[in-house]
């Protein structure tokens, strides 16, 4: 009996430093991914790279560990039984990404994404469509990375004849391409191009951001470098006309296919040539300047410390940091209430195309943080209204609508009294604020309190 003991114990222990020597993997990270790609529309002009692009993205996320949910060309019904299918995945995943290609479209600030059959002959028709909330709203149940990408802001027939059908009855904001997304905690979004802009659909099997992703997205490097990577292609490529919009919020840092070591080769015969360190500088800084806080101007100064942008982006910490320093303690917490009061607002708008430039003043009241301008001239034409809520950090989006004055002011000669609307995003601080135009054209705003 304890020879057989002890027989036991020495096959315990040897089974024990086998385990320490090879231990068992640990428990695989779930990743899921939905890939939709519409081209073949049967209302509105085809694409035809979505069908190839979901294709190709759905095998090289495959490679990168990742069970792939794929629709090509998907009708209304189709749409939305694959996005309910993805939510519920996505709530049980560490990973989830969702990527489309194809049309889509903004309406009131509302991105929407668009089925091979749907029609819009009015905004009842928008139901039809897959909202983007929506799908980041499922994003956001998976428990470390979300990222969303959306191939999708090709110039939309359709909303031209719904922009058309709207101003026969109310204002309403229809942009072009797609409203900005900011992305929530541990999300990455990436869009094709910047808010407000049209991207290219391409003349080879993918489109031009399609064809960024699929070079940079199974290497090896952490998932916000990747995707700035995919930024800089994308805006080198297109000849400095197309860059992706790009928001990350992230804590720490993820990799979906690495990081790997790296084993040092012996001496090449001849040393390859140099990088150039400052080739993507110009896009990181455009994407800096656009996020605009101390953390974006602090990464990019630390990532191209000896490029064209580094004393600006040196102005653009100190001018921060000395504002921080400048605002009063937390005991005197700014409040809505604070802009509360009248205000001189002058809107400038620049020469665009063919149609002149002007500038224009408006009285603002502002009552409980609710903000309400207008100019009015006789009659019923060149009106203009401008209202929102501040809240207490003054950041807001503020809603504009108006009717047109002469026709040489407008982009499409409008007839006086035409219809309009659009949106403003603005930062106010106590006594001042700026803010700028999103739709149609680049138009610039100052507010200052009386």
């Amino acid at each position: 009996m304890r020879a057989l003991s002890s027989f036991c114990l020495a096959k315990l222990c040897v089974a024990l430093f086998a385990w320490w020597l090879c231990p068992e993997p640990a428990s695989a990270e779930t990743r899921v991914a939905l890939v939709i790609g519409n081209g073949a529309y049967a209302s509105t002009a085809k694409l035809l790279n979505p069908s190839h692009d979901a294709e190709d993205v759905a095998a090289s996320l495959k490679r990168s560990g990742f069970e792939v949910l794929q629709g090509i060309d998907l009708r209304q019904a189709d749409m939305q039984d694959l996005t309910i299918r993805f939510a519920r995945a996505a709530s049980k995943a560490d990973v989830a990404m969702f990527y489309y290609s194809g049309h889509a479209m903004q309406y009131n600030g509302v991105n929407y994404l668009m089925p091979v059959d749907a029609v819009l002959s009015d905004e009842a028709d928008l139901k039809r469509f897959v909202r983007v909330d929506d799908i980041v709203n499922d994003l956001q149940q998976a428990k470390n990375l979300r990222i969303l990408i959306l191939d999708s802001c090709r110039d939309n027939p359709l909303a031209e004849s719904l922009k058309r059908s709207a101003g026969m009855t109310r204002g309403a904001s229809i942009g072009r391409g797609l409203s900005k997304v900011e992305a929530p905690r541990g999300t990455i979004v990436s869009f094709s191009t910047q808010s407000g802009q049209t991207a290219a659909d391409g003349s080879g099997r993918n489109s031009p951001y399609t064809t960024a992703f699929l070079k940079h997205i199974e290497e090896p490097q952490e998932i916000g470098e990747v995707f700035r990577d995919i930024s800089s292609d994308v805006y080198d490529s297109s000849g400095r006309t197309q860059l992706p919009e790009l928001s990350l919020s992230i804590i720490g840092k993820f990799y979906l296919n690495g990081p790997v070591s790296v084993t040092v080769a012996p001496a090449a015969p001849q040393a390859a040539p140099r990088p150039d360190p400052c080739a993507a500088a110009e896009a990181h800084w455009k994407a800096a300047d656009g996020i605009g806080t101390l953390g974006a101007f602090e990464d990019h100064l630390a990532r191209f410390p000896n490029c064209i942008f580094a004393t600006l982006a040196k102005a653009r910490i100190e001018g921060l940091k000395q504002k921080v320093a400048l605002a009063p303690a937390t005991g005197n917490a700014r409040t809505a209430k604070d802009f509360d009061g009248n205000w001189d607002v002058t809107l400038n708008c620049p020469p665009t195309g063919k149609a002149q430039g002007f500038t224009r003043a408006l009285s603002a009241t502002v009552a409980n943080g609710v903000f309400h301008a207008d100019a009015q001239s006789q009659g019923a034409v060149n009106r203009l209204e401008i209202d929102g809520q501040i809240p207490a950090d003054g950041k807001t989006t503020l809603s504009a609508r108006g009717t047109t004055g002469a026709s040489t002011y407008t982009l499409n000669n409008l007839a006086p009294g035409s219809p309009y609307a659009f949106t403003v995003d603005a930062q106010f601080d106590r006594t001042r604020g700026t803010g700028k135009r999103n739709e149609a054209r680049a138009c610039g705003l100052v507010f200052v309190k009386r």
